[in-house]
């Protein structure tokens, strides 16, 4: 038996899919669904310590002249 990964682009093609494991040619395996990670913990470490510094200071700085803005 051999495990092949597909990519289904029609409705009508699950259903043949649902068809053929119904008369056990097939069987439709379901994919797991990964654990959603937050942000922080998907990118923690990405950046070296100094890169996080200097762009967290950017981000300061940029919020501040947002902020002292006039119109």
């Amino acid at each position: 038996m051999e495990t092949v990964l597909i990519q289904i682009n029609n409705s009508k093609a699950y259903k043949l899919l649902e068809d053929l494991e119904k008369l056990h040619v097939l069987k439709v395996l379901k994919k797991s669904k990964k654990q959603s990670l937050s942000l922080s913990d998907k990118y923690a470490g990405k950046l070296s310590p100094k890169t996080a510094d200097e762009l967290q200071d950017y981000v300061n700085e940029s919020r501040e002249q947002w902020n002292n803005q006039t119109i």
